[in-house]
């Protein structure tokens, strides 16, 4: 069996929970301080708070820059439904921009499109949130001249692109967004079982995070509201906030992994460099990375041609299931989920995203992935082209 993804565990990452169990810390300690320096400096972000998912981070996030009830957030339909949902926990209305079909990522063309006539209807977006497709970096800097001329905040969801680049310069740290978030799932490139980070470089977004990420409490003395009221016992809740705290034994984890980062990014380069290569044949099309994009490829995604194959999209999905390869699909259009077609979302609305899913499909790709493995998977798709 071979799956679509699936985390590299070290030795050393072993070691490193054990020296946690046998510590006096096991939730909150240490080790969370010192995996959220290491997320920043990573980054090169000012500030980081980890979280027990980026679900969750995503909605902390939202909150952190003050997304209200009936704000308007726009993301990409083109995503886990995370991306989606955390405006809706806030309370805001969701709406989405189309992708461009080659890159995944957010059309700048049709954001810009939208953004003209929200501007007339007075609907412009409070808040948006872009996504790096499959692990390469959307155009930022374009969206962030945007946000200036629109006045609307960013939110970047990196779950996918953790160790991506942009025009050199390290995903996360937030010179065109104000909020980065990051995903630890077991399938991304580094794991801390289940996990995700905000970064930031505001101070007051950071302070904010750290609250709402510990159930709306501070135990600093710098910022209580009551200071005459201060001791050794005291806190303040100032915030209504979750409890989304990772513990030390996750962070004892993802610190470990994040020194095979670079090299871990590596790898699945290469693996998909032999993707691209022993695909080049075949009618597919692979995903268009800019000359200015060092992908993490959390994912390697292909679309197939309808038209030169024997088998349609949900047969290929079968065939390959049948010989033990579990392809995968990212992803189904957040809009046409069943609750957010009780919102009003229906189809044909974001015809690329639709035509995605249609004939998209993620090929395996993990660390321990063997060539041998890809020249199977490549001829398994073979035998299915007319």
């Amino acid at each position: 069996m071979i799956p679509y993804g699936k985390h590299k565990i070290h030795k050393s990452d072993i070691l490193e929970i054990k020296k946690v169990l046998n510590s006096d810390f096991i939730t909150q300690g240490p080790k969370t301080k010192d995996f959220q320096n290491a997320i920043s400096k990573f980054s090169n972000s000012k500030y980081c708070v980890v979280s027990n998912s980026a679900s969750s981070s995503l909605i902390i996030a939202c909150k952190a820059i003050g997304l209200n009830k009936n704000d308007n957030v726009w993301t990409v339909p083109n995503s886990y439904v995370a991306t989606a949902n955390c405006a809706l926990h806030c309370g805001a209305k969701i709406d989405f921009v189309d992708i461009d079909i080659n890159t995944g990522n957010i059309s700048i063309e049709k954001l810009e499109q939208k953004l003209k006539i929200a501007l007339k209807n007075n609907t412009l977006p409070k808040l948006i949130i872009t996504v790096h497709f499959a692990g390469s970096p959307t155009d930022q800097e374009l969206i962030f001249d945007l946000s200036k001329k629109y006045k609307f905040k960013i939110i970047e969801d990196c779950s996918h692109s953790f160790g991506a680049k942009r025009n050199n310069f390290k995903i996360g740290d937030c010179r065109f967004s104000d909020i980065s978030v990051f995903s630890f799932h077991p399938v991304k490139m580094i794991t801390t079982g289940e996990g995700g980070a905000c970064t930031t470089n505001n101070i007051k977004y950071y302070n904010k995070l750290n609250m709402l990420n510990s159930n709306g409490i501070t135990k600093n003395i710098k910022d209580f509201k009551y200071k005459a009221n201060s001791s050794k016992f005291y806190y303040e809740q100032q915030y209504l906030g979750f409890n989304f705290r990772m513990s030390d034994i996750q962070a004892a984890l993802g610190l470990s992994q994040i020194k095979n980062l670079s090299k871990t990014v590596k790898k699945r380069n290469h693996l998909a460099s032999l993707y691209k290569e022993k695909l080049s044949s075949l009618p597919v099309n692979t995903q268009y990375i800019s000359k200015k994009n060092l992908s993490s490829y959390h994912i390697y995604v292909i679309r197939i041609i309808p038209k030169f194959f024997k088998l349609n999209h949900k047969e290929i999905f079968n065939y390959f299931h049948s010989k033990n390869i579990l392809i995968n699909l990212h992803y189904l259009p957040i809009h046409l989920h069943p609750f957010y077609r009780k919102l009003g979302f229906k189809r044909n609305t974001f015809v690329n995203s639709e035509m995605h899913a249609k004939t998209a499909l993620t090929l395996p790709l993990f660390y321990d992935l063997e060539e041998k493995q890809i020249n199977y998977i490549v001829k398994l798709l073979s035998n299915i082209c007319k």
